[in-house]
């Protein structure tokens, strides 16, 4: 009978932990948008919006209030780290690798909200919905 208590304890035990680390996982927020929902995402909350493409491609073209974190940077995980995490963040590169890779690394650094665009600026830079700016 002993036996099974303990049994029946440490089950339990397992069974809150798993729990609990679930709904760690599910207050990480990550959902990849299209152009207009970036845009809209931008107009209504107070968000990061982070280029992570390399310096050379940030200056050719990037949207409007980007802030560039080359993403192939040694300082690339420090520098994350000076964003808020409390605050969304929405991200992009040029075709939408990079920043896959880089949602990984945020949700890893304990970030809450995350938007990735869809397909990159090379998909949306010919469309009318977000503010691109080129070098001329």
């Amino acid at each position: 009978m002993k036996k099974i208590a303990i049994v029946a304890l440490v089950a339990l035990f397992a069974l809150f932990n798993i729990s609990c680390v679930d709904k760690e996982a599910d207050s990480q927020e990550v959902k990849l948008v299209t152009a207009e929902e970036m845009k809209e995402i931008i107009e209504l909350e107070d968000v990061q919006l982070v280029d992570v493409r390399t310096p050379k491609e940030f200056e050719e073209i990037r949207i409007q209030s980007a802030q560039n974190i080359d993403f192939r940077s040694p300082t690339f995980d420090d520098d994350i780290q000076k964003l808020d995490k409390s605050k969304p963040v929405v991200l992009y590169c040029k075709s939408g690798r990079r920043s896959a890779k880089c949602v990984e690394k945020l949700k890893e650094a304990g970030f809450e909200k995350i938007y990735e665009l869809d397909g990159g600026i090379s998909k949306w830079e010919h469309s009318e919905v977000l503010k691109i700016e080129k070098k001329s």
